[in-house]
């Protein structure tokens, strides 16, 4: 049932739920903990070298799997059953790092693109629910909802495992290593916990289908390349989706980016986790915030107006010098990030089929997980011809203006034709 408050929480938790593996061990703990713990004595240029091939692999197969397996999950209505699956898989494999000892970096590898897989996949299942507990008219607000709980709920427990890593003692701990194992225990039982409003509380419209999985899984192979075809009758979504790739990828670079350059700078690498926590809790309220925001101009424009600011963000981060600027561009970052990824997510449920979500939500993730590609790229050629960090970071503006000039193009009433035309094609088929 649309608009249940239950249901609504329920899926908002989830965010709330995945987002510690996204603070804690994505950003954080496992990059750190890979080099100097399990990949000890190995050379550094080494650890980097697999740690950048276990991210390429886990971001390579979901972006691969997440249109195939949108596709089964919509012809037989598995998006939850999936979601649960993808879930627990990441849990375990992230409580798992907890029992590994130095040196043991090829289980640390194996577990950690496990995880991310089940973190990246369930995403994809999560988002494609969001149609079925929330009705057009409140799904801006559920949408943000989602990920402003996802900031407080990430940003709560690694302010608790920053804590444990930094007094170990306090907690009982022998000292710091202990600290970080136990932090991606609590990560994976915190994973848990909170997708079980979710499990027993979510129902998913399924439309009176009922598929075998073995007859979804045919139909889930038809329905992507009927998806890919069906893509040229829907050319507003389309030109959305490349529009969302561009300037979505400026908003990756930023956050994956950041801690290098703030590296590069000289900042401390206190300071840097500091900036993380700043950007996680301002982005609570504000993803809330921009919802309300995006209702008193529109949902295209509010994206509009954060493309806007991150190329003033951009371009502030260029003359950035001390650590206090590092901290004033965290906020920054906090009060539009949340902002542009709920309404993104959300106005693009307004430019697909109801029925075929799952499906096109794979698209829109499997984009998702190609972000941060072109980006860091462009900053490396530019920073290479130019010699200047600081040029190679401005350079990301094309990617926005990019980004903000197609999204100009997008019409919502042109889209919402197509889509009607687009059904009843599929209805006389």
């Amino acid at each position: 049932m649309q608009d249940s408050k239950k249901e609504i929480i329920s899926w908002s938790l989830y965010d709330w739920a995945n987002s510690a593996f996204a603070t804690t061990v994505m950003a954080a703990f496992f990059p750190i903990f890979f080099s100097a713990y399990w990949s000890m004595g190995q050379d550094a240029s080494v650890s980097t070298f697999f740690l950048g091939i276990a991210n390429s692999i886990a971001s390579l197969v979901v972006a691969a799997l997440a249109p195939f397996l949108g596709a089964i999950a919509d012809s037989g209505s598995y998006r939850k059953k999936f979601l649960i699956f993808l879930a627990f898989l990441g849990a375990a494999m992230t409580s798992c790092l907890f029992l590994l000892r130095a040196g043991d970096w090829v289980l640390a590898i194996v577990f950690y693109v496990i995880s991310c897989i089940g973190f990246s996949g369930g995403n994809t299942f999560y988002d494609s629910l969001l149609p079925c507990v929330a009705s057009e008219k409140k799904v801006d607000f559920v949408s943000a909802l989602g990920f402003s709980l996802g900031y407080i709920g990430g940003g709560l427990l690694f302010l608790i495992n920053v804590l444990m890593y930094l007094k170990p003692a306090l907690f009982g701990l022998a000292d710091s290593v202990q600290a970080v194992k136990v932090s991606f225990l609590t990560v994976g039982i915190w994973w848990l916990v909170f997708t079980i409003p979710l499990l027993l509380f979510v129902k998913e419209d399924n439309g009176g289908k009922k598929v075998k999985i073995s007859e979804s899984c045919k139909n889930g192979a038809r329905d992507i390349i009927q998806t890919l075809k069906c893509l040229k009758y829907l050319k507003t979504t389309t030109l959305f989706l490349i529009s969302y790739w561009c300037y979505i990828d400026g908003v990756d670079t930023i956050v994956r980016m950041a801690t290098d350059y703030g590296s590069a700078l000289g900042f401390s690498s206190s300071s840097l986790i500091v900036a993380l926590l700043i950007t996680q809790f301002v982005a609570f309220p504000a993803a809330l915030l921009y919802n309300l925001f995006g209702k008193k101009i529109g949902t295209r424009n509010a994206i509009l107006v954060a493309i806007i600011a991150y190329c003033i963000i951009t371009t502030l981060g260029v003359f950035m010098t001390k650590e206090i600027h590092f901290y004033l561009l965290a906020i920054l970052i906090g009060l539009f990030q949340g902002g542009i990824q709920a309404l993104s997510r959300s106005y693009y449920t307004r430019l697909i089929p109801k029925n075929n979500s799952a499906q096109f939500f794979g698209f829109f993730n499997m984009l998702g997980k190609f972000a941060a590609i072109v980006g860091p790229f462009l900053i490396g050629i530019v920073t290479l011809i130019t010699k200047s960090n600081r040029i190679g970071l401005l350079s990301l503006i094309i990617l926005f203006a990019a980004g903000g000039t197609l999204l100009l193009k997008v019409d919502e009433s042109k889209a919402s034709k197509e889509v009607e035309r687009f059904e009843e094609k599929i209805a006389r088929a």
